[in-house]
């Protein structure tokens, strides 16, 4: 495995991952195959918490101008949740659709080519939904905009690390597409990963909701994984996908009941 220990390199990572996780103009295309190579993406994955932050912090900072402008709390979570969704450009949305649709398939075979499909289909608008509106449920819960941003910061971060973490559990589901092409990421990116989360999150929630949010993660992440294992073989870009929103999304929840 490869590591860039050096300025240069450590931000060459960071627009790799922020390529593949945002539509953000960063000067790199993850999807431009002759600009990186196979296990660049596995080898940048220590960033992900980082890009993370940021988006985390866009979604806080519009919920906050919301709420000063006399919005509801509902209305400033829904435009916060939005934004979350914009910035990634329905990345993580699009793969928790497929990956729900998919599970619907009689078989290994049958399920891997439903998540190929690009049509949306019951299962996918169903699961999507409750997961909007618990999200905004869950944000307009915790409701105060100094906590909704930092809540927002460590869910986004530590959800990304959960990908990080299934990426290096899970052996690729298919020897094409994004899973396999982004490599597998060895111990040390994945520790990385787990530790630049923890960073973010514990000095804005505190210890308590910083494990509130860890145990989230690890309940959203490790649902995902067990039925890719189970009904994949492994993981691909839409397990991934689902594997943050679901973090993300049990993070949140579980945030909102400590603060």
């Amino acid at each position: 495995m490869k590591y860039n220990l050096n300025p240069v390199g450590c931000l060459a990572d960071l627009r790799l991952a922020a390529a593949f996780l945002t539509i953000l103009p960063v000067g790199a295309q993850y999807d431009d195959q002759s600009r990186h190579a196979r296990g660049d993406l596995a080898a940048a994955a220590w960033s992900f918490p980082i890009v993370g932050l940021f988006l985390g912090a866009a979604s806080g900072l519009v919920y906050a101008l919301t709420i000063w402008l006399g919005s509801t709390t509902w209305l400033a979570a829904t435009l916060g949740v939005a934004v979350l969704v914009l910035l990634c450009g329905a990345l993580h949305e699009d793969g928790l659709g497929d990956f729900a649709d998919g599970m619907g398939g009689t078989s290994r075979e049958r399920r891997l080519a439903i998540m190929r499909d690009s049509q949306a289909g019951n299962f996918a608008l169903v699961v999507l939904l409750l997961v909007f509106a618990a999200r905004i449920g869950a944000v307009a819960a915790i409701a105060v905009p100094s906590d909704v941003f930092t809540a927002l910061l460590a869910a986004a971060a530590v959800s990304r690390a959960a990908m990080v973490v299934v990426m290096l559990m899970l052996p690729a589901a298919r020897d094409d597409g994004l899973g396999a092409d982004a490599g597998r990421p060895g111990r040390g990116t994945a520790l990385a990963a787990v530790l630049t989360a923890l960073l973010i999150a514990l000095p804005g929630l505190g210890a308590v909701a910083t494990a509130a949010c860890l145990v989230g993660a690890a309940i959203g992440s490790g649902l995902i994984a067990v039925l890719a294992l189970k009904r994949l073989g492994g993981q691909t870009g839409d397990v991934l996908g689902a594997v943050q929103l679901l973090s993300e999304l049990a993070s949140l929840l579980l945030i909102s009941l400590m603060i």
